[in-house]
């Protein structure tokens, strides 16, 4: 789920939020200033309990942002690069470009989110009964307990064994040390994540019928885990597909460059642009690459500082452009080219440039040996040689 507006960077990570954070932030907004402040405090003037139950909801989502950036940071110390980290209605996500390592990577990056999330309900615990010590109370320890609690719950649910939880994370990991097998592991989690899905959603069903409406949220709730348990299940089966074809069975090898000296309207007008690609490497006077340019870059550029405004300031530069091996599986690239902002690869062996390719490029494989029923040897049947 992408974002709808960015906040900024935390740890050198991109942090945006998603619109649908709007939703649960007014519920409980809403709930807190109508509902359990009120109740637990009577007798206030209503802007209180307006303000401690908006600034309660920050609170929250300050605590979900630290979960993930906990995440990501873990995982950068394993090896893996984290790109973003989104804010949405039912929580967050931080998006890594690279998968685990090894079982204790994963174990790792998974367990400090809900580890994260139970210190913080345990600092706000002990800082409630701090505030009560000090003969303080109203509505402020009250908001404080709040945080307490849900960020415990946080946890508690976030731990359950079950994709895409971070429970499932760690079920994953502990099946891949016994197994050695990645897919067996991700299909053991994604399958515990549709089976908790289903109970969720038939424990709000019932509860819905019984007159209790927030059975709809349990609901809600079970069908988003059914969903990404699905998605993650049939991502890593088409990983497990592509990871056993090499980069070279899918690039355009040798592609038209582009001299980084040349001008945008040079590029969009001149013989290049006649072979109807979408993207250019860009190559110095030396043939050496220095980055990579799309089209529809060089249109907006060339509408915002003119015609002569130079390929090298349209370009992607060389060290934001995804790279890779002629003999790399195409696995591993697709999700490094899933959040690339030019959805391309430059494929190099010893220095040199000889290949792009891009997620089009992979579709098409995919497309190939999903649509071949009987082309389960990958390397092995014609039109793969090894």
């Amino acid at each position: 789920m992408g974002e709808t507006f960015r906040l900024g960077h935390i740890a050198g990570i991109r942090v945006g939020v998603h619109w649908s954070v709007l939703v649960i932030f007014l519920i409980i907004a809403v709930g807190l200033s109508e509902g359990r402040l009120p109740d637990a405090h009577p007798g206030r003037p209503a802007w209180q309990y307006w303000l401690v139950g908006i600034l309660t909801a920050l609170v929250f989502f300050g605590s979900l942002l630290a979960h993930e950036v906990a995440h990501a940071v873990v995982a950068r110390r394993n090896g893996m690069e984290a790109d973003s980290i989104t804010l949405w209605l039912l929580g967050g996500a931080a998006r890594l470009k690279d998968e685990a390592p090894s079982p204790g990577a994963e174990l790792r990056v998974a367990g400090v989110g809900p580890l994260v999330s139970l210190v913080l309900g345990i600092v706000f615990a002990v800082l409630a009964a701090v505030l009560v010590a000090l003969g303080l109370s109203g509505l402020t320890v009250e908001a404080v307990a709040w945080l307490a609690g849900i960020n415990v719950l946080l946890a508690v649910f976030n731990a359950l064994p079950a994709a895409p939880l971070d429970g499932g994370r760690l079920l994953r990991a502990f099946v891949w040390w016994r197994t050695g097998n990645r897919l067996r592991a991700t299909t053991v989690a994604t399958t515990a994540g549709r089976v908790l899905g289903w109970v969720l959603v038939v424990l709000g069903v019932y509860q819905v019928l019984l007159g209790a409406l927030g059975g709809l949220w349990l609901a809600l709730i079970g069908w988003f885990l059914i969903a990404a348990a699905t998605v993650e299940g049939g991502q890593a089966q088409t990983k497990e597909t592509l990871n056993r074809v090499p980069v070279r069975l899918a690039m355009t090898p040798d592609p038209v460059s582009a001299y980084a000296g040349l001008t945008v309207a040079e590029l969009l007008q001149g013989p290049a642009f006649r072979y109807r690609h979408s993207a250019f490497p860009v190559v110095s006077d030396d043939a050496a690459p220095v980055g990579l340019v799309t089209v529809h870059r060089a249109q907006e550029i060339a509408a915002r500082d003119g015609a002569d405004a130079t390929v090298a300031d349209a370009m992607f530069p060389l060290d934001e452009v995804v790279t890779t091996g002629p003999g790399d599986p195409l696995g591993g690239l697709l999700l490094k080219l899933e959040s690339s902002p030019a959805r391309r690869a430059l494929v190099m062996e010893q220095g040199r440039m000889v290949g792009i390719v891009s997620t089009s490029d992979i579709n098409r494989v995919l497309t190939w040996l999903t649509s071949t029923p009987w082309n389960s040897g990958v390397g092995h049947r014609r039109g793969y040689p090894t």
